[in-house]
């Protein structure tokens, strides 16, 4: 990369690193790379490091704010997803919401139209940012409204939730250094589809809220698995996911026999094995195992387990660690 006067360095793909222990430069920096903004910060030491990676319309860039900075920002016109590392957001404000962030939270920073405000806390954070249009080409098909698909909420639908778009930002951020996805207009726009469609997945939107209200399962059902999906890495029982959808333990088992064509419990176990795939996919092998990977979703049982991948993915789990 070359470095430039102002701390920034620009390399091949629409990669940039910016550096600095300077104030003023790092609100001038942040005005040009975001929105417009006033920072500030009464420490000594103002370290920052921002590095991004962009292709298209999506960009993911990597923050490291060694000092506590408070932020007052205009609207950025884009979807921004922020995810902590390390460290803390305090306070941070939009549309009438204030909520503060750890690590491990990852959350819809504010809706494109909206300032924001708030106080980072000597964090590491990964910031994605992508064109709010994208959402309403990925989920038009089918819709009756053609109205801009909104989120409705700054938090995913469940922890399991965040966790899948997480390790999807990471896989794309490690896409977007790769050449040949640089080279390819047809795999950039796939790479921007996946992301439009894992935020789809993962927050509540106008869109899913439309599917929602012509949903032929019964309520009964849709509390059930709404409580499954946010307790997959939780012991729960059957009797835990009736008492969820307010029926008997018989009820809840006629009800997904009848409209799933499962059990509670096999689908249940479905959905974790679905997050084991998820991760096996993303993991080096040289690293994790599938053993560890399973028991952290509740399979202690490592034949049992292998058997049911085998059978709901067409591939030993051992297969897809190493693919």
């Amino acid at each position: 990369m070359v470095k430039c006067p102002d701390g920034m360095h620009y390399g091949p793909m629409e990669s940039m690193l910016f550096e600095s222990r300077d104030l003023a430069r790092t609100e001038e920096f942040l005005n040009r790379a975001y929105t417009k903004m006033q920072i500030g910060g009464s420490a000594k030491d103002v370290s920052t490091r921002i590095s991004r990676a962009a292709a298209d319309s999506i960009s993911i860039d990597r923050l490291e704010i060694g000092f506590e900075m408070s932020y007052d920002a205009d609207p950025l016109g884009k979807i921004c997803l922020c995810e902590v590392v390390s460290g803390s957001i305090e306070g941070h404000a939009t549309d009438g919401w204030q909520d503060d962030f750890r690590p491990g939270d990852l959350v819809n920073f504010a809706p494109p139209d909206r300032p924001y405000a708030g106080k980072v806390c000597r964090s590491g954070y990964t910031i994605t940012m992508f064109d709010p249009a994208l959402l309403t080409r990925v989920a038009g098909a089918g819709r009756k409204d053609d109205s801009p698909v909104r989120l409705l909420s700054h938090r995913p639908y469940s922890r399991p939730a965040a966790r899948q778009l997480s390790r999807t930002i990471a896989y794309l951020s490690d896409q977007l250094s790769n050449p040949a996805v640089q080279a390819s207009p047809l795999v950039r726009a796939s790479v921007s589809q996946l992301l439009a469609s894992s935020v789809l997945a993962a927050f509540p939107n106008t869109a899913m809220a439309e599917r929602g209200s012509a949903d032929p399962r019964p309520s009964t059902v849709r509390r059930a698995l709404a409580f499954m999906e946010s307790n997959l890495d939780q012991a729960i029982t059957i009797a835990d996911i009736a008492a969820a959808a307010g029926v008997t333990v018989r009820a809840v088992q006629t009800a997904f026999q009848r409209h799933v064509g499962a059990t509670p419990l096999g689908e249940l176990r479905r959905l974790r094995l679905a997050e084991v795939r998820s991760e096996l996919l993303v993991a080096d092998p040289a690293d994790r195992t599938v053993a560890e990977i399973a028991v952290r979703w509740g399979f202690h049982h490592h034949g049992r387990m292998a058997a049911a991948y085998l059978e709901q993915y067409g591939e030993l789990p051992s297969t897809t660690l190493t693919r």
